[in-house]
């Protein structure tokens, strides 16, 4: 038997001293109310109500059941309005720094329509893994080496001037011995690529092709690297589509293949997992993936 509704009717129908007033309070119609609490009465083993009378009176026995009936009732509306509470509850997401304020919004509107509230903490990767471990944040978006996460976003080279070949060779960077008090152009790694399986790969080519190490410099944020950029000759590894936006040609690097990997990560996976299957193709579009797929497509 329904024991919560057959308390709810008898406890409305105890305070209204009706069944029909009551059944309307507990917005069942009059015979549902009845029969609920003659389903109580047969389960409890004993009368309720006594009904050799019009109005609903309590029996002696109803009425040392109805403080027990209104507790059982006052704690289901309680655990009714908590579950209500928790499912609007805003899922913290850490999310990159570099994502959109637009795609951002974009995806809470997508989360919304699937029932999910977003609320956005933009970090950078090692903060983000931070905000994780000290449960900071529900979720967020991690760093991974491209091939291992769920979305991949290919990284090249970007510049003010366009240039005249299909791809950037790193080694055409490198500084003449006869000039050996030129500064040589600068590729220069934002804080969302400082990270060992993107910036490693290529410190070991500026080794291999002999650059200078000061050529592969890490900023301390995205705005002053594309400032770098955007106010010389020197480069920027980004994204293709951060290059649009920030006004600079893109080009692939020749002879190496780098590029961002991410993933989710929660407290459960099972809520890792509801995100990446909802919300795929709007995370991958807030990360720069190239028409918005992901690898996991």
């Amino acid at each position: 038997m329904d024991l919560v509704g057959a308390c709810k009717a008898f406890v409305n129908v105890s305070d209204r001293g009706s069944f029909t007033l009551g059944a309307a309070a507990a917005r069942i119609p009059q015979p549902v109310a009845s029969r609920r609490i003659a389903a109580l009465e047969s389960h409890l083993g004993a009368r309720l109500f006594d009904r050799s009378t019009r109005r609903a009176v309590l029996t002696r026995f109803g009425r040392d059941m109805l403080p027990s009936a209104r507790r059982l009732v006052q704690l289901a509306e309680e655990m009714e309005h908590d579950a209500e509470r928790a499912v609007l509850r805003p899922l913290r997401l850490a999310v990159p720094d570099i994502c959109a304020t637009r795609d951002l919004a974009a995806l809470g509107a997508e989360a919304r329509r699937e029932g999910v509230h977003l609320d956005f903490r933009p970090a950078p990767p090692a903060v983000r893994t931070e905000l994780l471990g000290s449960r900071e944040v529900r979720a967020a978006l991690t760093g991974t080496p491209p091939g291992e996460g769920a979305w991949t976003v290919p990284l090249g080279l970007a510049s003010a001037e366009e240039p005249r070949v299909g791809s950037f060779h790193v080694e055409t960077l490198r500084v003449d011995r006869g000039r050996s008090a030129a500064r040589g152009r600068r590729v220069w790694i934002q804080p969302e690529d400082d990270v060992p399986h993107v910036r490693d790969p290529l410190n070991r080519l500026r080794d291999a092709v002999g650059l200078r190490p000061a050529q592969v410099s890490v900023a301390s944020s995205l705005a002053s690297a594309a400032a770098e950029a955007l106010g010389s000759d020197d480069l920027l590894l980004c994204s293709r589509r951060q290059a649009g936006d920030l006004g600079l040609h893109w080009r692939p690097i020749g002879g190496i293949g780098l590029a961002r990997g991410y993933d989710v990560a929660a407290d459960t996976g099972e809520e890792a997992e509801r995100l990446r299957s909802l919300l795929g193709h709007g995370i991958a579009r807030c990360l720069g993936v190239p028409d918005g797929r992901g690898e996991s497509e």
